[in-house]
């Protein structure tokens, strides 16, 4: 297994940006790790961090990159500070970013599929916000998103709303202006339902000591009321790196079409 530590220029932001990738690596002699054929391009996993993270932590708190190799799966993990990965009001455009600008970075430096099937988006916290957003608004690019204790619905968490009020003014100009937009995952849930378009698979867990747990509730009784399929799961827990280490493994298993 190879780890990358990468820095780049992006022309969307007008700034240098960090992202590490993980890149399965064919190999006899490594102990402890199993490691698939080699292949002309790995299915990829981008996975997206929580607010007061960056893209170092899923490396450092978990053993992401064991799990990615034994399921011969590249994964990229960029930073993008506390910006919600959206186009913010006062700052950078990271939704925009992230959403064209880093795959076609990754698919330039690495060895990984432009297909859709082999394409599919993760995060936690703010990170499970953001995965959901990118699947529900480009669903033709992800083949499957999974939230791990999202923050699903800061629209509808008035204490979520209070305490990020800074944040929220920078993002999106005021909390005010989240609801009822392309920012709001229910609205983008709706959208997607009624236009037809083919839906990426979706996933959600959250635990039930969480304080997002009532925000992953909401987001699951929407998608059951409108009709659009989410696996949802959750157990007891709280907002912490025990519960996510344990659950990015189930993401892995549940990711549709990934050979093993």
């Amino acid at each position: 297994m190879a780890l990358f530590q990468s820095n780049c220029f992006s022309e969307i932001l007008g700034v240098s940006v960090s992202f590490n990738v993980i890149i399965p690596q064919n190999t006899e002699g490594q102990i402890g790790l199993s490691t698939p054929d080699d292949r002309d391009a790995f299915p990829v996993l981008y996975l997206l961090h929580g607010l007061s993270d960056d893209h170092s932590f899923w490396c450092r708190m978990t053993s992401i990159e064991r799990y990615a190799s034994e399921a011969g799966l590249a994964v990229v993990m960029p930073a993008v500070n506390r910006s919600f990965y959206t186009d913010m009001t006062h700052g950078y455009n990271y939704h925009t970013f992230i959403a064209d600008e880093l795959p076609e970075l990754v698919k330039q430096f690495f060895p990984v599929s432009h297909q859709r099937q082999d394409t599919f988006i993760a995060g936690l916290s703010m990170g499970g916000y953001g995965c959901m957003k990118m699947a529900l608004t480009y669903p033709e690019r992800y083949a499957a998103a999974a939230s791990l204790s999202g923050a699903l619905d800061p629209a509808g968490d008035p204490d979520l709303l209070t305490e990020l009020k800074d944040d929220m003014e920078l993002c999106y100009g005021g909390a005010e202006r989240l609801a009822g937009t392309d920012n709001d995952l229910f609205t983008l849930a709706d959208q997607l339902v009624s236009s037809g378009n083919e839906r990426p698979a979706l996933y959600a867990w959250c635990g039930t000591e969480d304080a997002l747990y009532p925000e992953n509730l909401s987001f699951r009784d929407h998608c059951e009321r409108i009709g659009l399929e989410l696996t949802y799961e959750e157990n007891v827990g709280d907002h912490g790196w025990k519960h996510w280490d344990d659950k990015i493994q189930r993401v892995i298993e549940w990711l549709p079409g990934l050979s093993r």
